[in-house]
């Protein structure tokens, strides 16, 4: 959905398609503490270059500021990097503390990243240096965690059985509940990471609505900290965030989606929503430049914990773009120079291969063309995906071209009869509820899944918003979508 009109800034570069990833710990050796131990990792890699990140644990005294140095091995060379200020002179790398995270208390750890390229090797660092003393470090593999289970009364793990969604006992299960806006929009403006309130409070007020299911919108310039967001909002204090929330809404025993909403890539061309390259609206489709790193790092995030489902992008566009539908498709799909798209587009096999390739098993969800309201055709192009746990996505507002039934029953219905089908977004521009109250009624009669849209405060005229207070209280387009939760749920 397109958000109420809103104040914009940006800037930056560099990557290509990943292939894989990978995580080398750096463990203390047996013996006495030593001052520090660091753990280095490989978060995503491709051809030319890869993403990594450095975590330093200080076991000395408290300390005001912090520096850490190591050699690179392998000839890699920095190119960008957040939460420290980056430099190379050589092979030397120094990694030194911002203002906002150079307190280092005894046992506190701080996390930086960057993106480097590569060639020949990618060797691991083996000495690390933290203010000029030795972190006495060893290299060992990590183990893989285990998954984690969901506590009793928290949401299920979800997956695709047929054209099902089943959780672990093979119970079918429906997503039904709300979007909470604001991650996708606020970092990127330079005011903060949500929209309102996220504190247990307000999601026990959507709890309360008897939703079981909330999708957060993501930005990946946020999550991946680049250097034209406010560091405040970016890279780990974004993160954190993120994962703040996802733990409440679970804790109320909802369904946490997250899904990539704005992105990376200059588009200028029919329904542009912005001129910026930069991650600052909805763009026809990801760019390979950073998004499959974003799902690289938020699956690797959540991977261990199937509860989270994963949406690949908002509402792609590329029929915007190029001249035939085929393209249009082909380009959503498999990605790469599409017709009327200016940057280098990940398709959505892309996406699911970066997911797939840390070894995430959880559910992914993927809508179509046409800002996500043109099913015709996701079955004859629906990316190919190991773990067989794919759902399609879907988009509609009274002003969508397939808002009515007969629409829904040539387009949808095929799609419903093989896969889980998601109304991720549903909505209306009216403050009343009339067109939703249809769309709940398609897809209840079917046993499908939606989300209304937004669990925001907004002009319900303008945003469609749910509500005008984040305690709960309804607008006259969210009552509609309470009282049918309530019904169904309560």
């Amino acid at each position: 959905m397109r958000h109420p009109p809103r104040s914009v800034l940006l800037a930056v570069a560099g990557a290509v398609a990943l292939i894989g990833s990978v995580t080398v710990p750096v463990v203390t050796a047996s013996g006495a503490a030593p001052a520090c131990s660091v753990e280095y990792s490989v978060t995503s890699q491709w051809d030319s270059g890869f993403q990594g990140a450095v975590k330093v644990t200080n076991n000395t005294a408290a300390m005001s500021s912090w520096s850490l140095a190591f050699d690179f091995a392998g000839g890699q060379k920095l190119t960008q990097g957040w939460n420290a200020t980056w430099s190379q002179s050589g092979t030397a790398v120094t990694a030194a503390s911002e203002s906002y995270n150079g307190s280092l208390a005894t046992g506190a750890s701080v996390s930086a990243g960057f993106i480097a390229s590569w060639s020949g090797s990618n060797a691991v660092p083996n000495s690390f240096k933290l203010n000029g003393t030795s972190c006495n470090t060893a290299v060992e593999p990590s183990p893989t965690p285990e998954p984690t289970d969901p506590a009793e009364d928290g949401p299920p793990v979800l997956r695709a059985s047929g054209n099902k969604l089943v959780d672990a006992g093979g119970v079918t299960s429906r997503l039904l509940g709300v979007n909470r806006s604001g991650g996708e929009f606020m970092c990127v403006q330079g005011r903060g990471i949500f929209d309102g309130p996220v504190d247990d409070a307000s999601v026990k007020a959507i709890a309360d609505w008897k939703a079981n299911t909330v999708r957060i919108p993501l930005n990946e310039e946020c999550w991946l900290g680049l250097s034209n967001i406010d560091p405040a909002y970016a890279g780990a204090n974004y993160i954190n965030a993120v994962k703040d929330l996802v733990a409440k809404v679970k804790a109320h025993g909802m369904t946490p989606v997250v899904e990539l909403h704005w992105t990376h890539g200059q588009y200028t061309g029919n329904s542009a929503g912005c001129s910026d390259v930069h991650a600052s609206c909805q763009k026809p489709m990801p760019d390979m430049q950073y998004t499959p790193s974003f799902w690289a790092s938020v699956a690797n995030t959540f991977k261990n914990d199937r509860t989270v489902v994963f949406d690949l992008f908002n509402e792609p566009y590329p029929d915007r773009a190029t001249s035939t539908t085929t393209q249009a498709w082909q380009c959503w799909r498999d990605g790469g120079s599409c017709p009327g798209i200016g940057y280098e587009v990940a398709g959505m096999q892309d996406l699911v291969d970066s997911v797939r390739g840390t070894g995430a098993a959880n559910l992914i969800l993927a809508g179509g063309i046409a800002y996500s309201n043109d099913l015709s055709q996701w079955l004859t192009y629906r990316p190919a995906d190991p773990a067989g746990n794919l759902a399609a996505a879907w988009h509609v507002y009274n002003f969508n071209t397939c808002a009515n039934e007969s629409c829904w029953n040539s387009t949808l219905a095929p799609v419903a009869a093989q896969v889980p089908l998601v109304a991720g977004e549903i909505g209306e521009n009216t403050c009343a509820h009339g067109f939703i109250d249809q769309v709940m009624k398609w897809f209840d009669d079917r046993g499908l899944s939606y989300l209304g849209w937004t669990w925001n405060t907004w002009d319900c005229s303008s945003g469609p918003s749910l509500i005008s207070s984040y305690d709960g209280t309804p607008t006259a387009f969210g009552t509609g979508l309470r009282d049918r939760l309530r019904a169904l749920n309560g």
